[in-house]
């Protein structure tokens, strides 16, 4: 289902369909440098981290992640979506980017889109958002779209502490 579409983009939710771009995306050196190293290894783990992880956020929050596809072509290109982590008491936004899409706006086009539709869809008064003290690319696009760094929490299961975007 599309949630949110724009100039090049079509956001929808994930399905089990998408195992191979969800563990594509898991796998990037990228992803496991900032954000986690899930585990994910298979395409029969990525369907289960789909069905754990991802889908439950839809019926429990009535949002999560959307798989970010191009509009053109219909191409998968990464994720973007919002998450309601129990750590925290304020949505926050998440992204992901397959490495050889970079450079091209996409991020910031889907995650400008998710933040729109948080507020005029939802009714989200404020969404934050959570990036580690190494991902330069991450803050500068968390700043171009307008969030504010706030402070510094330290996350369960994490060494280091995140910076609290808002």
């Amino acid at each position: 289902m599309i949630v949110v579409e724009t100039e090049r983009l079509l956001l929808r939710t994930v399905t089990a369909d998408d195992a191979s771009i969800i563990l594509e995306l898991l796998n990037e050196p990228a992803f496991i440098a900032n954000v986690a190293d899930r585990g994910v290894r298979t395409l029969a783990a990525a369907a289960d981290y789909i069905a754990e992880k991802i889908a439950p956020s839809y019926e429990k929050h009535g949002f999560g992640f959307y798989i970010i596809d191009l509009k053109e072509s219909g191409v998968a290109v990464g994720m973007c979506g919002l998450i309601k982590r129990d750590v925290l008491d304020e949505v926050d936004i998440g992204y992901s980017i397959l490495a050889r899409y970079w450079r091209h706006g996409y991020a910031y086009e889907a995650a400008r889109a998710v933040l729109q539709y948080a507020r005029e869809v939802i009714g989200l008064p404020r969404v934050v958002a959570i990036t580690s003290h190494q991902n330069s690319a991450s803050q500068a696009l968390l700043t171009k779209l307008g969030l504010r760094h706030e402070k510094d929490i330290q996350l369960p299961g994490f060494a280091a502490e995140s910076m609290y975007f808002a």
